[in-house]
């Protein structure tokens, strides 16, 4: 165990001084390095390859639970503790999460909706409760905002859109997005902030035309439209983590490639049991 733990670390401290506080040879060391590798060390070291494969895939975006499911998926069982030791011996580290900050305006005298869900989050069903908001996006041309819908059942992002200004028309957009790939039946419970695009009679409007009910969340109350700060806070986390995109182009490809082909097919999430969105739904 003393010798492995100077293998492991060999690359961060000197070796004899390790070998003294351990109470080891150096010389010992070295020959215990030169034998056959024993098979649980073989083990581990195609786990430390798997996790790096990992790693790399999902750009960095996955920390040790995620990282235990995919392992578990790929066939090599193992305990999330020692995926957890493991990358912090061999500094694999997920993307730092980001603080979410707000961009609807409900700073406004306009009528609002009940909140209808009032944090109950988890329909039974797909298509029976979305949830809406908009965030935003730096790059050096400005801002790029984006509006997304998520399917609060599951948890899929049914409908986004991007625009440099954040309008009625970011947040129809999106919607309207969500309405025709998924034709949810009437009675659908949409709900979203209170900014000044949720209140407008366009988007109300929209949402009357297709017999959806319309729901908002109380005054300065992130916890009331959870799933969409959870949502942000992990793009933000596992895409952007403070990086300046050079143009509003290159933004719209990688929020993109994030929403479309990681968030709604790889990504593997904790509420649906380390399942992708689209993987969950499939799963009926």
């Amino acid at each position: 165990m003393r010798y492995g733990f100077v293998e492991d670390h060999r690359g961060r401290w000197p070796v004899r001084l390790m070998c003294r506080v351990l109470r080891v040879s150096p010389g010992g060391y070295y020959d215990w390095r030169g034998r056959p590798a024993s098979g649980r060390t073989q083990q581990r070291e195609a786990l430390v390859a798997s996790i790096k494969a990992i790693h790399g895939e999902v750009k960095s975006r996955y920390g040790s639970p995620r990282n235990h499911a995919e392992l578990a998926a790929r066939g090599m069982p193992c305990c999330v503790n020692t995926v957890a030791r493991l990358m912090r011996q061999h500094g694999i580290a997920a993307k730092t999460r980001r603080r979410f900050r707000c961009t609807t305006d409900s700073n406004h005298g306009r009528p609002v909706a009940e909140n209808v869900p009032d944090r109950r989050f988890t329909p039974g069903a797909a298509d029976r409760a979305w949830a809406a908001d908009i965030t935003y996006v730096p790059t050096r041309e400005g801002w790029l905002y984006l509006a997304a819908v998520e399917d609060l059942h599951t948890r899929r992002v049914v409908g986004w859109s991007m625009s440099e200004r954040i309008d009625s028309r970011l947040a129809v957009d999106a919607l309207s997005m969500a309405l025709a790939g998924r034709r949810p039946p009437a009675g659908l419970v949409a709900h979203s902030g209170r900014g000044s695009q949720y209140v407008s009679e366009h988007y109300r409007r929209a949402l009357a035309e297709r017999g959806a009910i319309c729901s908002m969340s109380r005054r300065a109350n992130c916890w009331d439209n959870a799933p969409m700060e959870s949502f942000f806070a992990s793009l933000k986390k596992e895409l952007t983590r403070g990086e300046v995109f050079a143009t509003r182009d290159q933004a719209r490809a990688e929020l993109f490639e994030y929403i479309e082909v990681f968030y709604n097919r790889t990504r593997r999430h904790s509420a649906l049991g380390y399942k992708s969105p689209v993987d969950y739904e499939r799963a009926g």
